[in-house]
């Protein structure tokens, strides 16, 4: 069996692996076009930002172990450039000798990734504007930032790279300023968890412009003139574009193979391509969504590692199918850490998938316990039978393992019902007696058996205020720091002896900091006769970030901007709010 890969990294370096594992005679050719065949492409910006110390730790695997333990032919500065799937042989280029040369093959697994986009946009081809891919072009960007100590930065985009190149540059003490084409961060999250980003960003003196992109750059000496559609323009010593990845497809279409409507390779249950012969993993290929059974691009090291393994299982005739992926990431963003795993309700939305949610504030261990901090999560889950469907939480500590949790349970196909009773461990340094967990079971379950009947952020704008009281149910200190417009305060524990104030002919809606006050209030007016009584999902907690402006516009300016000042707003990277 003569079996080649294209490309390394994640997929063809775990497929490369597994073969070996599998058949000890086999002739195994890796082809890798750059110079490093594994490589830690998600630390790629604590590079840049220092957090990593040391180049070599990036480096995963070389070619030199490699090929002494799993007897592997790699092949770096190789490209394939043609694939002949009738004759079953690919061309390949030799780069450091420049010259063409052919290889057979049995089986060719194609793991060739994605690549960035880069928009076609005038004067984003320039020494001091780059995108993070590789090692080279990390290497790239600190040579730059060591050697020409800029003071700023733009970064087009603010997906999962893009965020990262804001932290790490923030760090070198670097004023940052985003431009997101898009009406909030990080796509993957619905639109009120991301709000908790935007405060966080706030916070950490992030200029950053929504619904907005570049139209055009115009370097000079000094600086670089970024100039937006809506008219602004911002001087910056440096620009990085993290818009986003796209499927390298072009092999594929070479070959012949079947291309998905999404823009990645077409692939069946077993990664096979519509060539019986050629394979296909990682970034490059379309997967089901494990949720809505549509396809769809997850440009993720985790799934990529999964198939590349299951691929070199199927060409040993040992049959396994890839299941689909459901998105399962982890993001630090400066002090916070963001999660999802599932579907978003955006998601749900377009695919006209019946659905629930709740909002739940929890804290990540007992509260008595020192620094005990909140986690915001969202859940949403099917209303029929409460199977869980997707979930987001964004915090301080504790949400990786918390997402790992919710990532097993949509895996498993569990419902909100037996998150109630997962039997999860517990000690005051790590969590509280009801999880996080545990509690978003409780409410969903609540709201579900009817137990419950709720009113979400977004609606509380469309309400009847003359037909409708809007009760705050939190301390009179609470109250007067901020409150929902229109509001009146009952606290909850006067609420009984105060209940005669609030009309039953109305539509009431409680709401508290969190959701559990005004849980309890919700219990005892439902017990006292109100029927049209609903409690605000998530509290105030989860009302007030959504409800702010978003974007953090025109905090800089670039000829005030001290590097030093940045340096000590950078000083809180590692402590917790």
């Amino acid at each position: 069996m003569k079996v080649i890969i294209v490309g390394g990294v994640a997929g063809g370096a775990s497929a490369a692996a597994r073969l070996r594992r599998l058949d000890e005679n086999a002739e195994i050719i890796l082809l890798e076009r750059g110079e490093y065949i594994s490589f830690a492409n998600c630390g790629l910006p604590y590079y840049i930002g220092e957090v990593i110390k040391n180049k070599e730790k990036l480096v995963v695997q070389t070619p030199e172990k490699m090929e002494k333990r799993f007897n592997i032919d790699v092949r770096t500065l190789h490209e394939a450039v043609d694939i002949d799937s009738n004759q079953k042989q690919i061309t390949i280029h030799d780069i450091k000798n420049d010259k063409n040369y052919k290889e057979s093959y049995d089986k060719l697994i194609l793991a060739p990734g994605a690549a960035p986009i880069k928009p076609s946009i005038k004067g984003f081809v320039a020494p001091n504007v780059f995108t993070l891919r590789d090692i080279p072009d990390t290497l790239a960007i600190k040579n730059f930032v060591d050697t020409h100590n800029p003071k700023s930065a733009v970064i087009v985009g603010a997906g999962f790279i893009g965020m990262e190149l804001v932290e790490n540059l923030h760090r070198r003490g670097m004023a940052i300023t985003i431009v997101e084409l898009a009406e909030q961060v990080l796509a993957p999250l619905d639109s009120e968890m991301a709000s908790l980003i935007h405060q966080h960003l706030k916070e950490k003196k992030v200029e950053f412009y929504l619904n907005d992109e570049v139209k055009e750059v115009k370097h000079r000496d000094e600086f670089s003139l970024v100039k937006l559609n809506s008219g602004r323009e911002i001087k910056t010593d440096m620009i990085l574009i993290g818009i986003g990845v796209c499927p390298e497809i072009t092999l594929a279409k070479i070959a012949g193979l079947e291309i998905g409507g999404r823009g990645g390779i077409k692939v069946d249950r077993f990664l096979k391509t519509s060539n019986p012969d050629i394979y296909a993993v990682g970034d490059a290929i379309e997967v089901i969504d494990y949720i809505n059974g549509n396809p769809t691009l997850i440009p993720l090291a985790g799934p990529a590692n999964k198939q590349g393994r299951i691929a070199a299982n199927n060409i040993y005739g040992i049959p396994e199918k890839y299941e689909g992926s459901q998105g399962t990431s982890v993001l630090k963003v400066f002090d916070m850490t963001v999660a999802t795993t599932g579907n978003s309700e955006k998601l749900l939305k377009r695919f006209d998938i019946p659905y629930e949610k709740s909002f739940t504030h929890s804290s990540a261990h007992s509260e008595y316990y020192p620094d005990a901090n909140v986690i915001s999560m969202k859940l949403l889950f099917s209303p029929d039978n409460g199977r869980v469907l997707g979930a987001q939480i964004v915090g301080y500590e504790g949400v990786d393992k918390r997402i790992d949790v919710l990532a097993t349970a949509i895996r498993a196909g569990m419902t909100v019902y037996e998150l109630e009773k997962l039997d999860l461990a517990y000690a005051p340094p790590y969590s509280s007696a009801k999880d996080p967990i545990n509690m978003a079971g409780y409410v969903a379950s609540n709201i579900l058996k009817g137990d419950h009947a709720i009113i979400h952020w977004d609606k509380i704008e469309k309400i009847d205020k003359k037909k409708t009281i809007l009760l705050d149910v939190r301390h009179p200190s609470e109250f007067k720091r901020g409150t929902i417009k229109g509001s009146i305060n009952i606290p909850l524990d006067e609420l009984r002896n105060r209940i005669n104030e609030i009309p039953k002919n109305k539509n009431v809606i409680i709401f508290c900091k969190q959701g559990l006050r005004g849980y309890i209030a919700y219990k005892i007016m439902k017990q006292k006769g109100f029927k049209n009584i609903k409690n605000l999902s998530g509290g105030y907690r989860t009302y007030f970030p959504a409800v702010q402006k978003q974007d953090n516009p025109d905090i800089f300016q670039y000829e005030k901007i001290e590097k030093s000042d940045l340096i000590k707003a950078s000083e809180s990277f590692f402590r917790k709010k």
